[in-house]
């Protein structure tokens, strides 16, 4: 295991932790691969950590750690995570509710034939499971397998054919996003996954790879105070964002 990474904390109150997590790290992972999970535990239980590595462990160490949801391997941004019982179970019950409001950054590409609507818009998708792969896709209304995805967003730039979005996703489906932006005509950039994966073999390749889409912001109420809290991570320094910064940054 290889503990190059670290991953930043934004802070800790009242047993909820927020966390940025960088693109191409999974949320959680069997022992022996680098996740949000593992890297914030050998972080806050360090000693634990290094003796279960020494004793040839195959479970991730140290105290409670709770995961009420996660972000795509390919996504970047902040997470919630809770360090007592009682948070997670607070989380976990906003989450089910859809009582917490998450705030998306995405950099998409136009397509040539497609037109993008200035102003608000909400997308509305049906869309299931691919069977025997790690991906989801549109259909048609009826569809007995699929779940409605909606989301709604608004264009905070643009630029010729690239254009900066803020998403705000209603409901939680693997991959919605993702999907809704292709589907409307807008693929994130380096999403791959949904543009040009054509066998099985480019999905495994391709589905990991960091795309230019960042959780800037989510909202919570603390499970003491009751008060609304919102833990904010910037734009990661990274190549894929360097078009945004050139480009919207200094208009």
């Amino acid at each position: 295991m290889s503990f190059v990474k670290k991953i930043i904390v934004l802070f800790e109150i009242n047993g909820v932790l927020a966390v940025c997590k960088p693109a191409g790290l999974p949320t959680q992972a069997p022992w022996g691969i680098e996740s949000v999970e593992s890297l914030i535990r050998r972080q806050k239980f360090q000693g634990l950590f290094e003796e279960a590595v020494a004793l040839g462990g195959k479970r991730h160490p140290g105290g409670f750690l709770g995961i009420p949801h996660r972000l795509d391997r390919a996504v970047s941004g902040v997470m919630l995570l809770a360090s007592t019982p009682r948070a997670a179970r607070h989380l976990s019950r906003q989450f089910e509710r859809r009582q917490i409001r998450k705030t998306y950054v995405a950099m998409v590409q136009l397509r040539r034939s497609e037109s993008i609507k200035v102003g608000p818009f909400i997308w509305q998708d049906e869309i299931r499971k691919v069977p025997n792969e790690p991906r989801v896709e549109v259909v048609e209304r009826g569809d007995s397998h699929a779940k409605l995805a909606q989301t709604r967003g608004r264009v905070l730039a643009s630029n010729k054919d690239v254009h900066f979005l803020e998403l705000h996703p209603e409901t939680g489906r693997m991959h919605q996003l993702r999907v809704q932006a292709a589907c409307h005509g807008v693929p994130i950039v380096g999403d791959n996954l949904y543009g040009n994966a054509s066998s099985a073999e480019d999905v495994d390749i391709i589905r990991n790879q960091p795309i230019a889409l960042h959780a800037q912001s989510i909202e919570y109420v603390d499970p003491e105070s009751q008060r609304s809290v919102t833990a904010r991570a910037d734009i990661p320094d990274v190549s894929l964002w360097d078009y945004w910064r050139d480009e919207f940054c200094t208009q």
